[in-house]
């Protein structure tokens, strides 16, 4: 779980001295799951300014993965933001409090948090044990309640609390040919537990919201073998494309926006018209 460049594995960028500046440096400080690739990677960047705090998180902790995280800081970076990254499996007892604990300890404060990673994996009722269940439901149901558990004093000091977590249509669209059994009843369990979250944080001031993405494509695109999957994804779209990163991470901006200050306990799909039917 851990990484090198310090004791908890989160290494900082553009700032050397985020302590010693106080959470009154930034307008806000957020923190984004999943963030080396896709939504995650998307959505710091759009939300990369002067006076915005990010940390980053990233699963894995192998060379290529934690290239990938250092090149959406450093363009972060660019883009005027303070960032720091940090590597853990959030299916492990204990990576979603570090994950807080590091933010908290990089940048002082936490205002706003985005559970974003998670996977979605082809897998019939019938070929599923118990074990791809398990860890199904630890890394996104049980990791976004650890998450928010650890955050939750934190965003209650903080006059723009926001927490947005990615969902994804395969709970709400089911088809036998299209089967994701372990991760359409792990994101159906993330969605209802965003509005028990709503409910019980809303006298705080703190909206939890939900964005449910429909086909997305990957940063680097469909590989060739996966071609005739991506243009069925095309074909079952009403809109007829699928989307980019851009286009879910957009959402979720809006969502951490003052815009959206009177928006909580949803579930707003961004997917192209897909669970229209």
């Amino acid at each position: 779980m851990n990484a090198p460049g310090g004791p908890a594995g989160e290494r900082p960028l553009g700032e050397t001295a985020v302590e010693a500046r106080g959470a009154s440096a930034f307008d806000r400080v957020v923190l984004i799951t999943g963030a080396g690739s896709g939504i995650g990677a998307a959505l710091a960047r759009q939300i990369a300014a002067p006076r915005i705090g990010l940390m980053l998180h990233s699963r894995g902790a192998d060379a290529e993965s934690r290239k990938r995280l250092e090149a959406v800081a450093a363009r972060c970076v660019e883009l005027g933001a303070t960032c720091a990254t940090v590597h853990g499996d959030l299916a492990e007892r204990g990576a979603p409090e570090h994950i807080v604990h590091s933010a908290l300890a990089k940048f002082g404060a936490l205002d706003q948090l985005v559970a974003n990673a998670g996977h979605a994996q082809r897998q019939t009722l019938a070929s599923l044990d118990s074990d791809t269940l398990a860890e199904s439901f630890a890394s996104m149901p049980g990791a976004f309640a650890a998450l928010v558990r650890r955050a939750a004093a934190a965003l209650e000091t903080s006059s723009c609390a926001r927490v947005v977590a990615v969902s994804s249509f395969v709970a709400h669209r089911y088809r036998a040919d299209a089967p994701f059994a372990a991760t359409a009843a792990a994101k159906a369990a993330l969605e209802s537990l965003v509005k028990t979250a709503a409910a019980e944080l809303a006298p705080h001031g703190i909206t939890v919201n939900c964005v449910a993405p429909g086909y997305t494509r990957k940063d680097r695109g469909p590989a060739p073998e996966n071609a005739a999957i991506w243009t069925h994804a095309e074909q079952a779209t009403p809109l007829s494309r699928v989307a980019d990163p851009a286009d879910v991470a957009a959402l979720i901006a809006f969502l951490l926006s003052d815009a959206a200050r009177h928006i909580t306990g949803q579930v707003i799909h961004v997917d192209g018209g897909l669970t229209l039917g």
